[in-house]
């Protein structure tokens, strides 16, 4: 119990000291030579510009494909629609079969019903949602 007392009082007396007033003045020497960096500084490099739509009537109502990143944005439609499928259909056979081993005596309070592929598949649901919203990206998008 000592030990635990220590560690807990070296953490707390960390902690405080991280948080310590600090001088904000410093001792700058008084002769000074002042020197140009040597080095050039590389271009800065700006995030491209996502945004779509606007004021005019031309303007699109959907966004570019290279908002789904360097690898959705050169699928097609019909694949990002398969995977869609594919991870709802994920999702609905985990929930049903965990729903079923619900159902088995005990199993309530034993958790055996809880297993980690069923936990897995229902993660599909979210991915069938965004892929499907991929897939309507490319779609308006002639892909």
């Amino acid at each position: 119990m000592t030990k635990f007392i220590i560690i807990l009082m070296a953490i707390v007396v960390t902690l405080t000291s991280a948080f310590a007033p600090v001088s904000t003045t410093t001792h700058l020497p008084s002769t000074t030579t002042l020197t140009t960096p040597s080095f050039t500084l590389p271009p800065l490099s700006m995030a491209e510009d996502m945004t779509w739509g606007g004021e005019d009537d031309d303007d699109k109502e959907y966004p570019p494909s290279k908002v789904l990143g360097p690898i959705m944005s050169k699928m097609p439609s019909g694949v990002l629609g398969g995977l869609s499928i594919l991870c709802l259909l994920a999702c609905v056979v985990s929930v049903t079969q965990s729903s079923v081993l619900q159902q088995e005596a005990g199993a309530m309070s034993t958790g055996s019903w809880v297993k980690w592929y069923f936990i897995l598949g229902s993660f599909g649901g979210p991915f069938a949602w965004g892929l499907h919203v991929a897939s309507w990206i490319q779609r308006q998008n002639g892909m």
